[in-house]
């Protein structure tokens, strides 16, 4: 009788059982290393989908075992805390390794390097490389090409989202009751492809939850104690658009191409937020920029040449500093969510990387109150200048950010000057908010829209008309009750403030008003007598 030694590899990748059922082995007997069992176990208990599969597999050998002629044993010792320590360099695979040397057995493997090694010290060794069809995964039958997504949970019916990003509605598949085992070997098959395919990799493995992206597809499992049932949520992006495809404006896409390299798209859940900065990367791309990705897990729908990174070690910090070795013009970061993710972010928009965020927030002004409270105030423009909102797949919003020094709208007394941020509306230039510090705190102060009434209108003719005998085509502004703003031409400034600004303190006594002179066309500079002048910051 034959002595076969099976790893780790070969019980999660269903292969021993294929090679099984083909009549490949027979009439043998196959030794389960102690060190396997538990290592198997050891994943079980932490709710771990391998450690579930290679334990299902135990079990199914077993089963089906004296059909064929088989005998199953488990031998060896169990690893020390020390073999556990030492299992990511090899420890472990060594323990096997031995273990087929003396019973002078054969190691089954899917483990190219253990193949070699074995080998390599004389101990006969085949490789299984598995083998999954993916037209036969079965949560494809599942989905059509109106499904966003499924929802499988352990004694419920299928559920599924149809329809588009903004505009979809949750619908039974059928009315079966999926069970436990019928989930569990849904899972497993994903497990296994995710193994042994180029395009699936686990992208999260913990206690309770993994996370798989299966070429387009982001599958979801979880279950106790992360969850009170097993539950598997596969999401399938159905439309891939580029920008032409959306309503952008001449000077919106001129800004795309040219100024803007620090952008958030925000929105709500399902809003098409990746939807945009997939194809914002894929126009990057085609511009002839270096396009890189911080995704976890990678879903977005890029172009080939667009690299897709995940977090090094555990954290998107470790990528960035790879990032900086390889001097990409763009980083699409999908998405920023926790407090360390706005500082990467932050950290690498400041070292002249472009930066495209993806946010959730229920407004742009959300997506903005967001960075306040991680990152220094007076940096956010430097870090943020445009703030995009996605809504039901369309760009809803576009807001601008710009650093300013100034007196804030409603506030009149030119020592309260301070800087502030002003949030404009990028289409017509409004100011709509200023953030600004107010004591100790932080706040964002709505800019309301004013509209004259009748006195204000005589108000503002009668101030005109005293400003027309200076310059004929001067502009009053009435920008509070006690405070004008007067546009006139470069030439005319210095004989309206007069010698040591004496004609001007004259006007402002005489009107009862703070009066700010500026130049026309100048962004409303003020001039160098005013203390409440505006200054771009840079």
């Amino acid at each position: 009788m034959s002595k076969i030694v099976v790893d780790t590899s070969i019980l999660i990748n269903g292969q021993l059982i294929a090679q099984l059922e083909a009549g490949n082995i027979e009439n043998a007997e196959i030794i389960i290393p102690q060190a396997v069992f538990d290592e198997l176990q050891s994943q079980a208990s932490q709710k771990r989908e391998p450690g579930f599969v290679g334990l299902e597999e135990i079990k199914k050998i077993k089963d089906i075992s004296s059909n064929f002629g088989i005998t199953l044993s488990v031998q060896g010792t169990h690893p020390s805390s020390e073999d556990i320590k030492l299992a990511d360099r090899g420890r472990i695979d060594a323990m096997i390794k031995d273990i087929a040397k003396q019973n002078n057995a054969t190691l089954y493997t899917s483990d190219n390097v253990q193949h070699l090694v074995t080998q390599a010290e004389g101990v006969d060794s085949v490789l299984i490389k598995p083998i999954i069809k993916e037209e036969k995964l079965e949560f494809l039958k599942f989905f059509d090409s109106e499904t966003m997504s499924v929802h499988l949970k352990e004694d419920m019916p299928p559920t599924a989202k149809k329809g588009k990003p903004g505009s979809f509605q949750l619908v039974k598949i059928n009315d079966k009751r999926l069970s436990k085992d019928y989930l569990e070997f849904m899972a497993t098959q994903m497990l296994e492809a995710a193994k042994i395919s180029d395009s699936s990799t686990i992208e999260i493995s913990k206690p309770g939850a993994s996370v798989i992206q299966h070429r387009d597809y982001r599958i979801a499992i979880t279950r106790t104690p992360f969850s009170e049932s097993l539950e598997i949520t596969i999401v399938h992006p159905i439309v891939k658009m580029s920008l032409d495809d959306y309503e952008i404006s001449e000077d919106l896409m001129k800004r795309f191409s040219d100024r803007a390299e620090g952008i958030i798209i925000s929105g709500p859940p399902g809003s098409g937020k990746s939807t945009l900065a997939s194809g914002l990367a894929n126009f990057y791309n085609s511009q002839e920029k270096i396009v890189k990705t911080f995704e976890s897990p990678r879903d977005l729908q890029v172009d080939p040449e667009i690299t897709q990174y995940t977090k090094l070690d555990g954290s998107f910090d470790n990528t960035a500093d790879i990032l900086l070795l390889v001097r990409p013009d763009y980083t699409i970061f999908d998405e920023v969510r926790r407090r360390e993710d706005f500082r990467t972010f932050a950290d690498l928009r400041l070292t002249g990387v472009g930066m495209v965020g993806v946010v959730h927030a229920n407004s742009p002004l959300d997506a903005i109150q967001r960075f306040i409270g991680k990152i220094e105030l007076g940096i956010i423009p430097n870090v943020l200048d445009t703030v995009v909102f996605v809504k039901d797949g369309k760009i809803e919003t576009v807001y601008e950010l710009e650093l300013t020094v100034k007196v804030p709208s409603g506030m009149t007394e030119s020592d309260l000057a301070r800087p502030v941020i002003d949030v404009k509306n990028f289409e017509n230039n409004s100011l709509e908010y200023e953030i600004y510090t107010f004591g100790e705190e932080n706040v964002i102060v709505p800019v309301g829209k004013h509209t004259q009434v009748g006195i204000e209108s005589l108000a503002q003719e009668k101030i005109k008309e005293i400003f027309k005998r200076y310059d004929p085509r001067a502009q009053v502004e009435i920008l509070s009750n006690h405070k004008v703003r007067v546009i006139v031409d470069k030439q005319y400034i210095p004989s309206i403030i007069g010698k040591g600004g004496s004609n001007i303190n004259d006007l402002e006594k005489q009107l009862k008003v703070h009066i700010d002179v500026v130049e026309r066309g100048s962004q409303y500079t003020p001039s160098s007598l005013d203390s409440t002048y505006e200054l771009p910051f840079t």
